[in-house]
């Protein structure tokens, strides 16, 4: 059968490298019950300190109702705390607690191992080509 098609599937691919990077990454989450969601949401709050939520959903790609249940999960497990911007009261901001800084702290030096082993492995010329090309599609691809 022949296909229609004369490119590869290029989203199943970045689905697949997602993937195959996450598998080490997931371990570590387990151990500490965070799923992918409550990592990313850390992750940001660990770049960013204190972040409005519409930011957090951007940043994590979490849609609106799905971050609700996540936040709450959080904020029950003493991850996350959430108060209202007091520059504008219809904003909630997110902030991790001690508890939520802490795993950041202690979840990073085993990402980074991995980030460093890829760099090792693939060269860190290459690393950052693959960096600079995912860029450059997202910017592609932004309206």
């Amino acid at each position: 059968m022949t296909t229609p098609f004369a490119h590869r599937n290029l989203p199943r691919l970045l689905l697949q490298a997602r993937e195959a990077v996450m598998s080490h990454t997931r371990p570590s989450l387990r151990e500490h019950a965070l799923s992918d969601q409550q990592w990313r949401v850390l992750r940001v709050l660990g770049e960013h300190g204190a972040v409005e939520t519409g930011k957090v959903a951007r940043e994590a790609f979490i849609l609106g109702p799905s971050l609700t249940g996540v936040l709450a999960r959080m904020e029950r497990d003493g991850l996350i705390t959430r108060s209202r911007d007091p520059d504008d009261q219809r904003c909630t901001v997110i902030e991790a607690t001690p508890r939520g800084r802490k795993l950041v702290k202690t979840l990073s030096t085993s990402i980074e191992a991995h980030y460093a082993w890829m760099e090792a492995s693939l060269g860190k010329e290459k690393l950052s080509q693959i960096y600079g090309l995912l860029d450059e599609l997202i910017a592609l691809e932004t309206p």
